[in-house]
C-alpha cells in the first residue's frame, strides 16, 4: 500500500539535510536543490519498495548526490553570488579536495552515516576510508587556516545560504514521481509488445505437443508461498504503569484509568505538544498499512487525577450527597496522565524515535507554552530527560514530561495539572518505573535504577539553532494570543539595541549576524512593543571586546545624560561566558518615560543582544526578563561556529 503521509513526513524530514549534503559536495545551490527535488520524484516512483527499506535516505542520498555532482559539471564556472565570504572561503577549501576526499568528509560530518556505510558509499575498505578521512581533514585544516575540532562547525555553516531555500509542496512532488511511473510503464509495454511482434513469436499453440510443465502437478512435499516479513515482537498493556505508580506523581490526588489502547483512533494527538501519531515513522508505516499482530507497534494508557474540595453545603446543587445530612462534595478534575510507549525496529530507529521526541516538548509549538527547565536524568534506560512547562492560556496548567529510551523502546510519561506542579524527583521516579515496567519484555534495554538528575541546558531546537523561540517566552499581562516570532535574517538593523549604546553587528569581524523579533500580531495598536535578539560570531578576543564596549557605552550613559536612569540587575563574567542586563529608563519630556529592558552577552565566540520595549499596560515582570536574557545564554552556544 502506497503510504502518502509517510512520504510526506520523510521528504519533510530529510530534504534539508540532504540539500546541505549535495551543496557541500558541489557548491552549486540551484543544481543542488533541483538534484535533491528529482531524487525525492524518483523515490516516490518506486515508493513501494523504498517504503520497505529500513534506511529510506539511504536510497535518496546517492541519487540526489549524482544528480547534483552531474548538474554542476554541466557548468563548472557557475558561482552563486552574495554568500558570506567564511561561507565561500569553506567551498574553496572543499575545492581543493579529490572527489572521493570531500565526498567522505560531507558524509562523515553532515550525514548520520557510519563510516562503514560511508566506506560502502564511496567503493572503498573501512580502513582505507579512515586513511582518506584523515588526509581530507587535514588538507582541509591547512587550506582552511583552522584546527581540526573547527571543520564541522564550518561545514554545519553552510546551513547560512540554504535556510532560506523554498520548497516544492510533496503533493507536487508526488504527481511528478506518478507521471513519471506512468510513463515509465507505457514505454515499457510499448518496448514489449514491440519485440514480440518484431520477432514474431506471437504464435498459437495448434499443433503444438504439450510440454512436460501442462502434465505434472507441484511436488507433494514441496508448497510455494510467498514469503511474509518478519512480524516484530509487540507490545503488552502488562507492560504500563499501574493505579498505585501513577499516584507517586501526587499522592493527594484519586486517579482513575481513563484509557488503554493502540493509539489507533482519531488523530492520534493524545499528549499536549504531541507533534505527530507516532514519533517513529516506520511504526506509522504500520499503521497505515494497517498491519495486525498479537500486541501493537504502540500503547497509550490515560489516566484521570481529582482531588476533593470542601464541602458545599446542604442544597448547593453541587457534587454528590452523603445521604445523611444533604451535604455534597464536590470533585473536580485537577490533572490528566499520559504514558506512551513505542517500539521501533531497532535500536537506531528507536534513537531517530526518541529524539523527535524530545523535540515535540524542547520547541513545544501548543499555542501559549512555555519551557521552564530541563534536566538529564541518569541511570533511567539508556537515556533519559524531563522538561517542565507550562500553558498560559485560560486555564493555566504546568505540564511534566518524561522522556526514556531503553533498547528499541521509547518511553514517555506526562502529567498536566491545573494544581501544583509535579517536582522533578516524582516525574523522574514515575518515568524510572515505566521504563521498569518495560524491563525484561520484547525490546527492551536497560532497566532503571535511582535516578539520578542533574539540570541541563535546554535542548538545541530552531533552524539555525543558538536563537529564543517562542517556547522560550513567558506571558504578559494583558497581552492577546500567543508569541509569534519572525524567521532569522540577516539585520540591517538592530532593534535589540537602546538609544545609549547604539549597537551595531557589522564589520568584517562579524560573522554570520542574525536577528528576529516576537510580537503578539493578535494585539492591536502596540506599535512599540516587542523583544528582539541579534545574535552573530566573531573570535573569542574579539567577542569579548565587544561586550566590553556594549558595557561601557551604557555606563557612559547613565553618568553623563541627566534625562537617562540606568539600573544594572544583573552582570557577570567568566572566562567563557559574560552576561549583563538593564533596566534604562529615558526621560522623553517631563510627562514621558520610556522604558526598556536590555542584555548583552557572549559565550565563546557567540555574541548576543536581547532587547524589551513595553507598551502602555503592557510588560514583563523584572525577573521574567532576567528568565529571559538567561535562557537566551544558555541556547547561544549552539549557535554555528559558537
Amino acid at each position: 500500500m502506497r503510504s502518502p503521509e509517510t512520504f510526506d513526513a520523510f521528504y519533510a524530514e530529510t530534504r534539508d539535510r540532504l540539500l546541505h549534503e549535495a551543496y557541500a559536495l558541489t557548491g552549486d545551490l540551484s543544481a543542488s536543490r533541483v538534484a535533491v527535488r528529482d531524487a525525492f520524484t524518483v523515490a516516490w516512483h518506486h515508493w513501494r519498495k523504498v517504503s520497505r527499506l529500513e534506511d529510506r535516505e539511504a536510497f535518496v542520498r546517492p541519487l540526489a548526490h549524482r544528480r547534483a555532482q552531474r548538474r554542476h559539471a554541466a557548468r563548472p564556472w557557475h558561482r552563486d553570488k552574495g554568500i558570506d565570504d567564511d561561507v565561500r572561503a569553506t567551498l574553496d577549501a572543499l575545492s581543493k579536495l579529490s572527489s572521493q576526499e570531500r565526498r567522505t568528509l560531507v558524509l562523515s560530518t553532515l550525514s548520520p552515516m557510519t563510516l562503514g556505510d560511508i566506506a560502502r558509499e564511496v567503493g572503498l575498505p573501512q580502513s582505507d576510508a579512515e586513511r582518506v578521512l584523515q588526509s581530507a581533514t587535514s588538507r582541509f585544516s591547512i587550506s582552511r587556516d583552522v584546527a581540526s575540532t573547527d571543520v564541522r562547525p564550518l561545514l554545519e555553516a553552510l546551513l547560512e545560504p540554504i535556510a532560506d531555500t523554498r520548497w516544492p509542496r510533496s503533493t507536487i512532488v508526488r504527481r511528478s514521481g506518478a507521471a513519471r511511473r506512468r510513463t515509465h510503464t507505457l514505454m515499457g509495454s510499448a518496448a514489449v509488445v514491440a519485440a514480440l511482434l518484431v520477432s514474431g513469436t506471437v504464435v498459437t499453440s495448434d499443433g503444438v505437443e504439450p510440454s512436460s510443465l501442462d502434465q505434472e502437478s507441484a511436488l507433494p512435499s514441496v508448497t510455494l508461498r510467498e514469503t511474509q516479513p518478519a512480524v516484530p515482537p509487540s507490545l503488552a498493556a502488562e507492560s504500563l504503569l499501574e493505579l498505585d505508580q501513577v499516584a507517586r506523581f501526587d499522592p493527594s490526588m484519586k486517579w482513575r484509568i481513563s484509557e488503554t489502547s493502540d493509539n489507533s483512533a482519531g488523530d492520534g494527538l493524545v499528549m499536549p505538544c504531541q507533534q505527530a501519531r507516532f514519533a517513529d515513522p516506520t511504526t506509522l508505516d504500520d499503521f497505515l498499512r494497517s498491519v495486525k499482530t498479537d500486541g501493537a507497534g504502540a500503547l497509550m494508557r490515560s489516566f484521570i487525577g481529582k482531588t476533593s474540595a470542601e464541602p458545599t453545603g446542604k442544597g448547593s446543587g453541587k457534587g454528590k450527597s452523603d445521604g445523611r445530612n444533604g451535604s455534597r462534595k464536590a470533585t473536580r478534575e485537577r490533572a490528566t496522565a499520559v504514558e506512551y510507549v513505542e517500539m521501533s525496529a531497532d535500536p537506531k530507529a528507536a534513537r531517530v524515535a526518541f529524539r523527535t521526541a524530545q523535540g515535540w516538548y524542547a520547541d513545544c509549538l501548543d499555542s501559549r507554552a512555555q519551557l521552564l527547565s530541563t534536566h538529564t536524568i541518569g541511570r533511567v534506560g539508556d537515556e533519559a530527560t524531563v522538561l517542565n512547562l507550562r500553558t498560559w492560556n485560560k486555564t493555566p496548567a504546568r505540564i511534566a514530561v518524561g522522556l526514556a529510551r531503553t533498547g528499541r523502546l521509547t518511553v514517555i510519561t506526562l502529567v498536566s495539572s491545573t494544581g501544583k506542579p509535579v517536582p522533578v524527583q516524582a516525574t523522574a521516579t514515575g518515568l524510572a518505573a515505566a521504563v521498569n515496567a518495560t524491563c525484561g519484555k520484547a525490546g527492551a534495554g536497560a532497566c532503571a535504577g535511582p535516578p539520578k538528575m542533574r539540570s541541563s541546558a535546554p535542548l538545541a531546537v530552531g533552524r539555525p539553532p543558538g536563537l529564543l523561540s517562542a517556547v522560550d517566552l513567558p506571558p504578559v499581562a494583558g497581552a492577546v494570543g500567543p508569541w509569534v516570532g519572525t524567521d532569522p535574517q540577516r539585520p540591517r538593523a538592530n532593534a535589540a539595541s537602546t538609544y545609549c549604546d547604539n549597537t551595531q553587528f557589522a564589520g568584517k569581524a562579524v560573522k554570520r549576524p542574525l536577528t528576529r523579533t516576537f510580537l503578539f500580531p493578535a494585539q492591536k495598536k502596540m506599535d512599540t512593543f516587542g523583544l528582539t535578539q541579534t545574535v552573530a560570531t566573531m573570535k573569542g578576543r574579539l567577542a569579548s571586546a565587544f561586550v566590553s564596549e556594549v558595557r561601557s557605552r551604557i555606563r557612559k550613559c547613565g553618568q553623563d545624560d541627566l534625562g537617562t536612569t540606568v539600573d544594572t540587575l544583573v552582570d557577570r563574567s567568566s572566562k567563557r561566558a559574560q552576561l549583563t542586563v538593564w533596566d534604562v529608563e529615558i526621560e522623553i519630556s517631563d510627562e514621558r518615560t520610556m522604558q526598556f529592558w536590555m542584555a548583552i552577552m557572549r559565550d565563546g565566540n557567540a555574541v548576543s543582544q536581547v532587547g524589551f520595549t513595553p507598551s502602555e499596560g503592557k510588560s514583563l515582570q523584572r525577573d521574567a526578563f532576567i528568565a529571559i536574557a538567561e535562557r537566551a545564554l544558555e541556547r547561544l552556544s549552539d549557535l554555528p561556529g559558537a
